[in-house]
């Protein structure tokens, strides 16, 4: 346990107005201070490789123009989503890490709870949009083109991204109408909703009502919309007679499948755990699989087997290695 929090502990619960409390200690994993520097070096390595992978995604879209598919398109606005919940909550962690602990200001943490809300509302909307889009590509190719055109693509991404913003709008403004007294230390290595409002010395009873609507919108509505979808292209790859047509029509949807389970998955035992004695500890290690790994894991299930992907980047590589030769023959 890091000096400064012993102090501020030593102090007992300090009860603070809602204008004067300005800052929150966050504890993240004191208990692990054998391991610290493996564990920074680690997420370190996580860190550099989720945000080159999901940037390498976009750049791989943005010049390649065999990559300007729907489907690739919602994939590029799934790493914003991964980047996003990335450089919210990984630079504190790793302080967190490093120092045995971290201080921020109340402000920037509702901040960091209202961008990582915004990614995990948009990008459960996100794979809902990308499911029907392998629904339409399986159970309806006819019409796949004249539904999943250009402007139906970036209005549907454009609607999702408002009403990310708009769902953690109404948790701003909630939380501007409660007082906040303390205790002001959160014993986690990020700001999630349930940890702010046990700062609060007001009746939150109303927030959490929201919070259960919002999830009920922003997560199950999306998933039910997964579920539905995946069980019409199950039903439609079953009526194809040959294992290869089968085996080609599912292919296209096992990235995503994947993806999909890989963060509902770590998504709902986080938030279905207890969080206090050691299921706490269990709830923080979940977390850092879902807020860490999952956003590099992304990126990797989209790329490893798909053609398009590898072609793309071949050619970029080719192109570089051509335009190298030629600087260096100028220069001879």
């Amino acid at each position: 346990m890091p000096n400064w929090y012993k102090r501020t502990e030593g102090h007992g619960v300090q009860l603070l107005s809602k204008n004067n409390i300005t800052s929150v200690i966050l504890l993240g994993f004191p208990y692990l201070e054998d391991g610290n520097a493996i564990f920074f070096i680690l997420l370190v390595l996580i860190y550099c490789g989720t945000i080159s992978g999901n940037l390498l995604i976009m750049v791989l879209y943005l010049v390649s123009k065999t990559l300007h598919s729907p489907m690739y398109f919602f994939i590029t606005q799934l790493s914003m989503c991964d980047l996003l919940v990335t450089t919210d909550s990984v630079p504190v962690l790793l302080h967190t890490v490093l120092y045995g602990g971290s201080t921020i200001t109340f402000m920037g943490c509702v901040i960091q709870f209202v961008l990582y809300a915004n990614s995990v509302f948009s990008e459960c909307l996100l794979l809902s949009l990308m499911s029907y889009d392998r629904y339409l590509a399986i159970c309806r190719p006819l019409h796949y083109h004249s539904i999943m055109n250009h402007r139906f693509c970036v209005t549907s991404v454009t609607i999702i991204w408002l009403m990310g913003f708009m769902g953690t709008s109404i948790y701003l403004i909630s939380m501007y109408n409660l007082y906040f007294c303390g205790p002001h230390v959160i014993d986690h290595f990020y700001c999630d909703l349930e940890p702010i409002l046990q700062l609060s010395c007001s009746d939150t009873s109303i927030l959490h009502n929201e919070s259960l609507i919002l999830g009920s919108i922003f997560v199950i509505v999306p998933f039910i919309v997964i579920v539905m979808s995946y069980m019409y292209i199950v039903i439609t790859i079953l009526k194809i007679p040959s294992n290869t047509g089968r085996h080609k029509a599912f292919s296209t949807c096992s990235s995503h499948l994947t993806v999909v389970s890989i963060f509902y998955g770590t998504l709902m035992i986080v938030y279905m755990s207890p969080t206090r004695g050691e299921a706490l500890t269990l709830s923080k290690g979940l977390s850092v699989i879902y807020t860490v790994l999952t956003p590099l894991l992304n990126p990797i299930i989209y790329t490893l087997r798909n053609k398009d992907f590898k072609e793309a980047f071949v050619k970029i590589k080719i192109i570089k290695f051509q335009r190298l030769n030629v600087i260096k023959q100028c220069m001879s």
